[in-house]
């Protein structure tokens, strides 16, 4: 055992011979310790940080005299000047402002929010411990300007300026500078397979185009979430939160929250931490039984219902149509009878997620620092897109190395998933309904009955209608049944949508990118140069993508460059001048150039004006260019040049014929849907209108931004409007595409007027005008002495007539008001102390691909007490969110949010 302790020690320590120690403890102005600040020597990254009584020892091998830093956010930070070994220090730090605190976003550089270029929100350590949220990502809610679209309890989507739905794909998400991105979906999960709160050192937000610093991706906001580096936080650190979740539609049920850090640092030169987390729960039940097609339809009133959270009434026909247009039956449409998503899934939400990291400082007296960090990470989840996702077992892994130091990163990164045991749950309803009896056996049984109820019992059509369904219905799978749980077994265990409902992905992304900071060489200006390589891997075999043959493979790279430049116009007044520009190229399209300029001029120490012109673009997706998928409702099929004959399918005409399409014809010969609608209402071909649309190209925005930050005695004021001009804007039009005929000459229309064809989900841009602007204002002070209250409004708006372009969805999904509010007190009495938030947001339109509706105004109220233990090195909080049960939802077919009450304990989390 000694051998085994003496090789361990060899392998993980690494001797150095410290010269200097320095002790001391940190207070804040009325006397208390301040846990976590950090003490760093002057012009390094070596340091280390207080523990929950405030005191440090911080051991250096330089020699004095030397400098030291002592920071902590909220606080203006002190440099003491250090003059002996074993010195002692008793320091003060004076209470800042907001204005204060150091980003890095902004410009890839640190600056002080106040002097930022840019709009930029900042979530740190104390609005970490404050939040009356259950956890540190729902706190982001808060944040002025942020909308949080929620689709689950573990599933929330970021959004800021509008232009979202569950799948952000114009929001980017980086932990440690790696995109959190799901290679199969193309946008962030939430923090499902994220961070452990525990390790969050600070969280930045960015909202609008960043793509001149961040590539194509950065194109509405970007979120930044930075760890704890264990040179600088040691030790084990933990939480456990216990609650309940209360919905009407799920009841009361407990909720469970964990997570472990452990951080040592063997040597000055070599550290290591592990992170865990668990999280379980019960998710918001989706219960919406109101009818997607038809207002106020039911059931009992819509022969042609399509519940919204009912799956398998998607399958439907006319009557007279299946009849051979014989007029012996209506010339109406019927839908099968579907089941409740409750009877498809059990609502199970968890977590499970892990990270590790080596760090090495190889180099005595220098910052330059290895790292490489693992992540991985499991859970399930209700995911809301073309259709309702039980998300079961999916996992990610990410993988990085990165050479780094004060001046220069380099860092390569992989992020691989896969799917678990996911399954689609509209069509596990709608195969559930076909294993029993088949589409056209169940509208056979409608048809013969309603024939023999009419012509032959003299049955009225309400009561025909009735008969037919009952029959039709005669041996149907109840839920819980053993033929039900039989077939529900078998379907969302089979890949092929025909017969059931798996969800497969294996795809893969490897990322490198690189940034050079010139400053320490050159004194006319702050240069940086970096660039950036992707390479994406798709494999769902068959089942999202066109890779029936194999893995599909592309890449894209870019490059870009920084010049900030301040100017000192006299004593008080400074110009900071900031252009950047990046070029971006990807394997299918063209080059393009985003460049950006922004001035910040400094007033004084109290007030900053700022102003920027920004161009942005982004990439079509991975789906947008490779999807091939029948969603029921449509095919999605992606406009990629080699996609559109990869996707090929057979189809049985109601003339008797079979025809083999491709998804070119949803792109070449093809009517607009709502023109196909209005013929069926009218008759008239005339009305018939060609769809045929344009491939799908890169998406651009010009964003113009003029803000304002200051200071007035106690209030702190941060202000924001901007202007977005969107070209080529990307979203999918709904198609028509006949199985015989041509569009062009007209010959089509038999077609049509016969049911044979095919309704297709494409994608492409827009060559309208989309427009948006808004603007915010955030506000905060002390009041009563030492309590903090705070708020923001928001004001956000969309420039698109709709009118004029109904096939065009642009999914802004963004309520035109906002309003926040917090107010607290972090030390009431001694070591209590207490947060409460409001929020209040409009109503508005929601668009998407499972259904558009309104999402109704909503407001509510978050709060928590907190209870230090100093003896413990512990915080005991009691929360609450949404305290009213006012249940409320943010995404159109989601379950409503209830009530979460929570108990939680956290230990020595600096």
């Amino acid at each position: 055992m000694k051998t085994i302790l003496k090789l361990f020690t060899m392998l993980f320590c690494v001797v150095s011979f410290a010269q200097t120690t320095v002790k001391g403890k940190i207070n804040d102005n009325t006397g208390l310790p301040l846990p976590g600040a950090n003490i760093v020597l002057l012009g390094t990254s070596t340091g280390t940080v207080t523990d929950f009584d405030g005191n440090f020892t911080l051991t250096v091998s330089e020699v004095p005299p030397f400098s030291i830093q002592i920071s902590y956010a909220g606080f203006e930070s002190q440099t003491i000047e250090i003059t002996s070994n074993n010195q002692t220090l008793e320091i003060t730090l004076s209470e800042g402002n907001e204005l204060d605190e150091v980003v890095i976003s902004a410009s890839r550089t640190p600056e002080r929010i106040f002097e930022s270029p840019v709009t930029v929100e900042r979530f740190g350590l104390k609005e970490i411990k404050n939040t009356a949220s259950a956890d540190f990502y729902a706190g982001l809610e808060n944040l002025k300007g942020v909308d949080v679209n929620t689709s689950s309890l573990t599933f929330k989507s970021v959004n800021t300026r509008g232009f979202a739905t569950t799948a952000n794909t114009r929001f980017m998400q980086l932990v440690d500078g790696m995109d959190n991105s799901t290679p199969a979906l193309n946008f962030p999960i939430g923090n499902l397979v994220g961070m452990i709160e525990t390790d969050v050192q600070s969280v930045e937000l960015l909202p609008g185009a960043s793509s001149a610093l961040y590539g194509a991706n950065a194109f509405n906001g970007i979120l930044f979430m930075q760890s704890k580096n264990p040179f600088d936080h040691q030790g084990i650190s933990a939480f456990v939160k216990k609650g309940i979740t209360s919905q009407k539609a799920a009841g009361d049920n407990e909720y469970t929250d964990l997570g472990i850090r452990m951080a040592y640092k063997f040597s000055d030169k070599f550290a290591a931490k592990v992170n865990f987390g668990y999280l379980h729960g019960t998710d918001w039940a989706a219960t919406s039984e109101v009818d997607s097609d038809t207002f106020g339809g039911t059931r009992a009133t819509n022969l042609n219902y399509n519940g919204i959270n009912v799956y398998g009434d998607e399958v439907s026909a006319n009557l007279n149509d299946l009849a051979g247009g014989t007029g012996i039956v209506p010339d109406v449409f019927v839908s099968r009878t579907g089941y409740n998503e409750r009877d498809l899934t059990e609502h199970k939400a968890e977590s499970v997620k892990a990270d590790w990291g080596l760090y090495f400082r190889p180099i005595d007296g220098s910052n330059f620092e290895i790292q490489y960090v693992g992540k991985v990470g499991t859970g399930t989840t209700i995911y809301q897109g073309t259709n309702r996702y039980n998300i079961d077992g999916f996992f990610q892994q990410q993988h990085k190395l990165e050479v780094k130091n004060d001046n220069y990163f380099l860092r390569g990164y992989v992020v691989a998933d896969r799917a678990g045991d996911s399954y689609d749950m509209v069509f596990t309803g709608i195969n559930i309904n076909r294993s029993w009896k088949s589409d056209e056996e169940w509208f056979g049984d409608y048809i013969n009955t309603y024939v023999a109820a009419t012509l032959g019992g003299g049955a009225t059509d309400e009561q025909a209608h009735a008969a037919a369904r009952a029959a039709a219905e005669t041996g149907r799978f109840e839920p819980g049944s053993e033929e039900f749980n039989n077939a529900f077994d078998r379907i969302i265990k089979d890949p092929d949508l025909a017969t059931g409902s798996k969800f497969q992905d294996q795809s893969k992304y490897y990322h490198a990118d690189g940034n050079y900071n010139f400053s320490h060489l050159i004194d006319f200006a702050d240069i940086q140069v970096g660039g950036s390589f992707r390479q994406y891997d798709l494999n769902s075999l068959g089942s999202i993508y066109t890779d029936f043959d194999g893995p599909i493979k592309y890449n894209e790279y870019g490059f870009y460059t920084q010049l900030q430049k301040n100017v000192e116009l006299n004593d008080m007044m400074a110009l900071k001048v900031t252009a950047s520009a990046r070029y971006d190229k990807s394997e299918f399209f063209d080059g393009f150039v985003s460049p950006r300029l922004s001035l910040g001029l400094t007033l004084n120490e109290n007030h900053n004006i700022r102003a920027s012109a920004q161009t942005g673009f982004r990439n079509p997706t991975t789906q947008d260019l490779f999807i091939g998928l029948d969603a029921g409702r449509a095919i999605l099929v992606g406009s990629a040049p080699d996609n559109l004959d990869r996707y090929s399918r057979d189809y049985t005409g109601n003339d008797g014929n079979t025809y083999t399409q491709t998804g070119a014809a949803a792109y070449n010969n093809s009517y607009s849907a709502t023109s196909v609608q209005e013929l069926s209402e009218t008759g008239d071909p005339t009305v018939l209108e060609i769809a045929n649309p344009d491939l799908v190209s890169p998406e651009k925005v010009t964003s113009f931004e003029v803000g304002y930050r200051g200071k007035f005695n106690k209030l702190t004021v941060d202000f924001s409007t901007y202007y977005n001009k969107y070209q080529d804007f990307i979203s999918s039009e709904v198609v028509i595409a006949p199985l015989y005929g041509s569009v062009t000459d007209g010959t089509a229309i038999a077609a049509i007027a016969n049911s044979d064809f095919v309704t297709y989900s494409t994608y492409t841009n827009s060559d309208v005008d989309v427009n948006s602007y808004g603007a915010s204002l955030g506000l905060s002070t002390k009041i009563f002495g030492d309590f903090d209250l705070g708020g923001s409004y928001t004001f956000t708006k969309q420039d698109f007539d709709q009118a004029a372009n109904p096939n065009f969805e642009t999914y802004f999904n963004t309520p035109e008001h906002k309003f926040k509010a917090h107010f607290g007190n972090t030390e009431l009495f001694k070591n209590f102390g207490f947060n409460v938030a409001y929020k209040f947001s409009d109503d508005y339109f929601w668009e998407a691909t499972f259904g558009d509706g309104i999402v109704p105004e909503f407001h509510t109220f978050d709060a928590q007490v907190n209870y230090k233990i100093p003896k413990l090195k512990s915080i005991v909080k009691i929360g609450g969110t949404n305290i009213g049960g006012q249940e409320y939802f943010t995404v159109f077919g989601s379950g409503y949010i209830g009530s979460m009450y929570y108990v939680s304990w956290t230990i020595n989390n600096l």
